[in-house]
């Protein structure tokens, strides 16, 4: 595909390929990211479960050994955390640990040879990263959110849940029940925001970050001029610098989303 403008190299690269389910336009699916999230998923997930399933006592392989090192790392950071007797916190953890790196890795890929080649098999609009997309890590964090919520039942009945709503953190006086309620709802909607769109932002941010690199390159090789080979080696050396920088983000976001998962679910069994 040509493009005439940066605007229009941006707005192809930044446009989902959309499944309108129904006869409204609000009822519509990404369906790239969809796809992308679920095939990341099997792959990252069956990778860990295949290893887990042939391990074997031992010297490990070198496949075994990456595997227990990342769940024993998991188990290390529960452990500090949660307290509760759930035995489906760590595995929780993992999960989403390994689905939100790989979904974020998708971001160091080059973007213009990935649309090309996605090109070539008629996927003109098709984008790579999920979690650029605010629908997937707002999907992410409600469900955590909901996890927070069970947990939080579990431990302390519904209506040892719904009493903490009124008289906690100031105290159980009924005038102070409109106060309390308030300042819980507050947080209740303030943690699936912050949960989802820190990680988007930052996914987001370098998405960004490499189109615009990327039109830098484009820009300096049709240049005619002496120098346009140098111009393009360090537009070529800017994008790799970045794409090294943002591995520490692509882990960092993911160890940040997964450690809040875990205080969350923390959260929700604590007695006030």
């Amino acid at each position: 595909m040509a493009y005439q403008t940066p605007t229009e190299y941006i707005d192809h690269h930044l446009t989902f390929m959309v499944k309108q389910v129904g006869s409204t336009s609000f009822w519509s699916v990404n369906f790239d990211t969809v796809v992308t999230s679920l095939i990341l998923g099997v792959l990252g997930l069956g990778f860990m479960w295949l290893v887990t399933r042939n391990a074997t006592p031992g010297v490990p392989t070198k496949k075994q050994a990456f595997v227990e090192l990342c769940i024993n790392f998991i188990n290390d950071q529960v452990k500090g955390i949660y307290h509760g007797e759930s035995l489906w916190v760590a595995p929780i953890a993992l999960t989403v640990f390994v689905w939100v790196t790989l979904m974020n890795t998708m971001d160091i890929l080059p973007v213009d040879i990935v649309s090309g080649a996605l090109g070539m098999l008629g996927l003109d609009y098709w984008r790579v990263v999920p979690t650029a997309d605010v629908n997937t890590t707002f999907a992410l964090a409600l469900t955590v959110f909901g996890l927070m919520i069970a947990y939080g039942i579990k431990a302390k009945g519904l209506g040892g849940w719904a009493k903490e709503l009124f008289v906690a953190p100031f105290g159980g006086n009924p005038l102070l029940w409109p106060f309390n309620f308030a300042f819980n709802m507050v947080e209740f909607v303030s943690k699936p925001l912050s949960h989802s769109l820190r990680l988007f932002g930052n996914i987001y941010a370098g998405e960004i970050i490499f189109l615009l690199l990327g039109m830098m390159a484009a820009a300096v090789v049709s240049m005619s001029v002496p120098g346009g080979i140098i111009a393009f080696l360090v537009a070529a050396a800017l994008n790799l610098g970045w794409a090294i920088f943002h591995i520490l983000i692509v882990l960092l976001q993911a160890y940040i989303f997964m450690m809040l998962t875990i205080v969350y679910i923390a959260m929700g069994e604590e007695h006030h």
